[in-house]
């Protein structure tokens, strides 16, 4: 199949999987390298479709239906890195999706990645995830503060959130 074929058929899986779809899982399933998905990612972002990259694969950004629409806010955070989980469990317990994490580098400016930790299994999995990596999270680049942007079903739940992570001391003031 040539390359265009791929990338309508990528999107096509893509749309009917809810879940990241890793990019080595993706070269299995079409028969090429890793770093020729990377490049089908890329081609296809430019022609603005919304393929997140989160530390388990490869994700469609979902528009929110009308019935399910979201309230979000961006909190700027600082903590200890092994504070990283109760700060993810109080997200999530309080209602809300973590979409994604970033930081204001001096050199490089923004800096962002999707994360999608939607409940607490997701927040255990990216744990693991930086506990068995080499690379350390993006918050050491700039002394421990990050931002989050965080969606939740209502402003309510929001001002919980926010209510919370500045009572265990998160939140940059």
């Amino acid at each position: 199949m040539d390359g265009n074929e791929r990338r309508q058929k990528l999107y096509l899986l893509l749309n009917e999987e809810e879940k990241p779809i890793s990019g080595t899982e993706l070269a299995k399933q079409f028969g090429v390298s890793r770093q020729v998905i990377v490049q089908d990612v890329a081609l296809m972002r430019a022609e603005q479709m919304e393929i997140l990259s989160t530390n388990k694969g490869y994700v469609l950004r979902r528009k929110p239906s009308k019935e399910a629409e979201s309230f979000v806010r961006v909190f700027q955070a600082s903590h200890k890195t092994e504070d990283t989980l109760s700060e993810l469990w109080t997200i999530v317990d309080y209602g809300g999706r973590l979409l994604d994490v970033s930081i204001e580098h001096e050199v490089y400016g923004e800096i962002h990645v999707d994360l999608i930790i939607n409940n607490r299994l997701d927040a255990e999995e990216f744990i693991e995830a930086l506990q068995t990596s080499k690379d350390q999270p993006l918050k050491v680049l700039t002394n421990g503060c990050h931002y989050h942007t965080v969606a939740a079903d209502s402003i309510k739940s929001l001002d919980r959130i926010e209510a919370e992570l500045r009572k265990k001391g998160f939140l940059c003031e």
